[in-house]
């Protein structure tokens, strides 16, 4: 009996110092789990996928007398979509000095292009009279992801009866280049 108690004892001993231990371990054994998170961003600017300008075709078509005395404007909604990281400048210009038909040609400065409202871009507007030099469209335009702007195209009757009028038929063609460019 006596070894009973003894082994009691040792085993009720056995069992408090373990518990005190435990609880002793688990309040100066823990440590905390930090991990790093990082963000590693990069300035971007592009004019994105579903621009109605990249790949577009815009029409003036000339059959009439009333067509070469009249002013022309073709208007592309949502011609450009842009995503900025940062403020910018929308640039335009044709790739060359004149619109080409064969030998024939027409000088590109017969065209206006305008920046309009009704998108989400914001900045100063402009118009230009197209040449084969880089003209900003639209200046400080603010940062954003898939900003849109419409876009004016123009031929003044004066210019139509001026310069159109009496020329070869045919389709004379031309390439516009827009730039987004971050400030």
């Amino acid at each position: 009996m006596k070894k009973q108690i003894v082994i009691a004892a040792l085993a009720l001993g056995a069992f408090v110092f373990g518990t005190t231990n435990a609880q002793a371990q688990k309040g100066t054994n823990s440590a905390p789990a930090t991990t790093t998170v990082n963000l590693i961003l990069a300035e971007v600017i592009s004019i994105d996928a579903g621009s109605v300008a990249t790949g577009g075709v815009v029409d003036f078509n000339y059959a009439t007398t009333t067509d070469y005395n009249t002013a022309k404007n073709v208007t592309v909604a949502n011609s450009l979509k842009i995503t900025s990281s940062r403020n910018f400048d929308v640039k335009v210009k044709a790739d060359g000095d004149n619109f080409i038909n064969g030998t024939n040609s027409i000088p590109v400065n017969v065209m206006q292009i305008k920046a309009v409202s009704g998108g989400t871009m914001d900045g100063t507007f402009n118009t230009i009279t197209l040449s084969a030099a880089d003209q900003v469209l639209v200046t400080k335009a603010t940062i954003g992801a898939q900003k849109t702007l419409s876009i004016d195209y123009s031929i003044s009757a004066e210019k139509a009866s001026q310069v159109l009028l009496g020329k070869a038929p045919g389709t004379y063609t031309q390439k516009v280049t827009y730039t987004a460019t971050a400030l």
